[in-house]
């Protein structure tokens, strides 16, 4: 009898060997375009529907996005209101405003940031001040629901905070307004990346001591904005710092990288995590799979990825799908320290019976 999605990316996240090659994605980006267009009823995603359509698939389910406690903001006024299709938060301190906006875009069911909170080294005292009068409460009670839902279908995984310099990075203000930030006021920028690291480690602490058995720091690195010499100075610390609190407290640990690998990979995979989740190869990628584990060298990293989320949109052929998903196997069932995955999301015109191929074809040809 074939083993579960559950029992085989555990296999490979303990050492051992499965019947074959764990299968698992992300569907979350394609089920908010599947509401968004009236396809899936509002809260599809928190119900255990969204685990039995994953189950139809034959597809692991490993990642709801949630964060198992809430922010506290104290000491100063929050405001949120819309502007249209924008989406904006305001933060009056003391030290002064800092406001960001991020507006929805319809056609692609997604949104993006039109304003930062940080736009230069001005803001920094606000932004911590912010942090220093933030505190954390647990929020359990999504993940105490969702585990037992899950089953054998897959694994319960909860975020993080990320690493202060990438909140700024990815969030808060941006790679340009960040290095400028670095450059301008060296000493107020280290100190206030230590107010919300002191911030941050609070927050992390009480995801490490929730449900979840899986735990992630959602960098969303890509290296064409961060680099080694980057990571080294800001980022290396965080990380190994909580993927060692992960592994005391009987967790697994990963981080997620989903761009240009080849600056940050072998980096990240000395940091301590138990697997790098949502590589992406080339051709959408800049290293294939069959190199991720001569580039890396001696490392137990696992590897979580493998199939380009593009690749399941009509504008690749079958053919091509086939014969991507069918290489990428071949590398994969030679060891047990590759988990098949989507990197990172199925689009929101991804097509589902390509989802159920990969399953067909795990079964034909990913065993070890």
């Amino acid at each position: 009898m074939p083993q579960s999605p559950r029992a085989r990316a555990l296999a490979v996240l303990r050492g051992q060997r499965p019947d074959c090659v764990p299968w698992f994605g992300d569907l979350d980006y394609l089920a908010t375009a599947q509401i968004g267009r009236g396809q899936r009823p509002e809260g599809f995603k928190q119900s255990a529907a969204y685990l039995d359509w994953h189950r139809e698939l034959n597809l692991g389910f490993y990642l709801q996005g949630y964060f198992p406690f809430q922010a506290v903001v104290e000491g100063c006024d929050t405001r949120e209101w819309r502007e249209g299709h924008d989406r904006v938060r305001q933060f009056i301190t003391p030290k002064g405003t800092l406001q960001e906006s991020w507006r929805w875009l319809p056609e692609s069911f997604t949104e993006g940031p039109v304003e930062h909170f940080l736009k230069s080294a001005a803001d920094l005292p606000a932004y911590q001040y912010l942090h220093a009068h933030t505190r954390y409460v647990a929020d359990y009670a999504f993940g105490l629901e969702r585990g037992p839902q899950i089953g054998e279908g897959g694994l319960h995984l909860a975020y993080l905070p990320k690493s202060p310099f990438m909140q700024l990075v990815a969030l808060d203000a941006g790679i340009i307004a960040t290095v400028d930030m670095l450059d301008d006021a060296p000493a107020l920028f280290a100190e206030t990346l230590a107010v919300v690291e002191q911030s941050h480690d609070a927050a992390a602490a009480l995801a490490v001591a929730g449900p979840a058995e899986l735990l992630m720091i959602p960098e969303n690195l890509s290296s064409e904005s961060v680099g080694p010499a980057l990571f080294e100075r800001f980022m290396r610390g965080y990380q190994q710092k909580w993927t060692a609190r992960i592994r005391a407290a009987g967790k697994f640990s990963c981080m997620h990288l989903d761009g240009t690998l080849r600056g940050l990979l072998r980096q990240e995979c000395t940091v301590g995590y138990d697997f790098i989740e949502s590589l992406t190869p080339s051709p959408v990628g800049d290293l294939a799979v069959e190199e991720w584990k001569a580039f890396c060298g001696p490392t137990p990293t696992r590897f979580w990825g493998g199939i380009p989320g593009a690749y399941f949109a009509p504008s690749v052929s079958e053919a091509e799908f086939e014969r991507h998903v069918r290489a990428t196997l071949a590398v994969m069932r030679t060891e047990p320290r590759y988990i098949l995955g989507v990197a990172d999301q199925v689009p929101p015109d991804g097509l589902e019976h390509r989802l159920r191929r990969v399953a067909e074809w795990v079964e034909e040809c990913g065993r070890y």
